[in-house]
């Protein structure tokens, strides 16, 4: 990261440029846009310095002019938000246009992130999936606890007319049950209805299948990957609730994140806060992390997508800065927020 020369600039000294870029001020109200923040210059603002700068940084700022950036907010604040990076671990979201979610969220709260991928996946038994979706009479639903796993569905839906005109009203008579938002909106997407997209992980969810479901129903049908934990499993079987778990991804390290990670530390350096999003993110990054950031490690601020990935850190002896308190953008991004500043 490029780090901005110390400056210093006073009441008279200060001059607004067509409201961009320069800190101005001449008489009070004009206005003035730093990286994008907007101030009205006053007859005393505030001065301060953020010592996360090497050499410091010293800027006089006045009076907030956008609602978004509470008063009450420091300068040393208000230097760092213009400077922070966030490093985002997760795939870019498939088939969509216009920028992610993720990064657009972290964009509202002024912070700038760079996403890297992490997972591979490589699609399996697509045939004997596709065998199962035509036969909902033995099931008594579906659950989807990744958005991959739905995009399994779809591959196997593609061009299969006789599945939409035949099969797909018996399987909307079913419960489709879901962990997030993001995996609810492509069960929607296949015109299925979900349920349970609020309960934020496979933990809660098992919770609310048992309360939905008991031994004299049909299984379960759940398309799952090759690493997912036992949790869900575990806690229907314990409560006699069918379950019929087929296979339908495996998942593998990114081939090009160490050059990624390497690529972004030399260009970046380190980064203000690292998101993760699953257990198996923390366990292809974290020695490349590690090496890159060197003494550094102890100064990042790290966050996680939910209580699951959160517990994966801990045990790896990395302190969890923020959870989300539900698998959504906006929650990430408001946790992140409101830890680093």
């Amino acid at each position: 990261m490029q780090h901005p020369t110390t400056t210093e600039t006073s009441p008279s000294k200060m001059k607004a440029q067509a409201g961009y870029g320069v800190a101005g001020g001449g008489s009070a109200g004009t206005a003035v846009h730093l990286s994008g923040i907007c101030y009205r210059a006053c007859a005393a603002p505030a001065v301060g310095n953020c010592s996360s700068f090497s050499p410091p940084v010293t800027l006089s700022l006045s009076v907030p002019l956008c609602p978004s950036v509470p008063l009450s907010l420091s300068v040393q604040c208000l230097l760092c938000l213009v400077t922070m990076d966030v490093l985002v671990l997760k795939e870019p979201r498939e088939g969509a246009s216009g920028p992610d979610p993720y990064i657009e969220a972290l964009s509202s709260h002024g912070i700038k992130a760079t996403l890297i991928p992490v997972l591979s996946f490589e699609f399996v038994s697509l045939s004997t999936l596709s065998e199962k979706l035509f036969q909902p009479e033995k099931y008594g639903g579906l659950i989807f606890t990744s958005p991959r796993a739905v995009e399994a569905l779809r591959r196997c839906l593609e061009g299969e007319e006789d599945w939409i005109q035949t099969q797909k009203d018996k399987w909307k008579d079913k419960p489709v049950y879901v962990v997030g938002k993001a995996t609810a909106a492509l069960v929607q997407e296949v015109g299925l209805v979900p349920r349970g997209e609020d309960t934020g992980n496979a933990d809660k969810l098992s919770t609310f299948i048992c309360e939905q479901e008991d031994a004299r129903s049909r299984p379960l049908l759940f398309p799952c990957g090759s690493i997912k934990r036992e949790v869900l499993p575990t806690v229907l079987k314990q409560n006699g609730v069918p379950l019929e778990c087929l296979m339908v991804y495996q998942t593998a390290k990114h081939p090009h994140l160490d050059n990624n990670l390497n690529e972004y530390f030399t260009q970046q350096g380190i980064p203000a806060s690292i998101a993760f999003f699953s257990p198996s993110g923390v366990k292809f990054c974290l020695k490349t992390l590690q090496r890159l950031s060197g003494k550094g490690l102890e100064k990042i601020q790290f966050a996680a997508i939910g209580p699951t990935t959160a517990d994966a850190l801990s045990a790896e002896g990395l302190p969890v800065s923020c959870t989300a308190r539900k698998p959504t953008a906006q929650d990430l991004a408001a946790a992140i927020a409101e830890a680093l500043h």
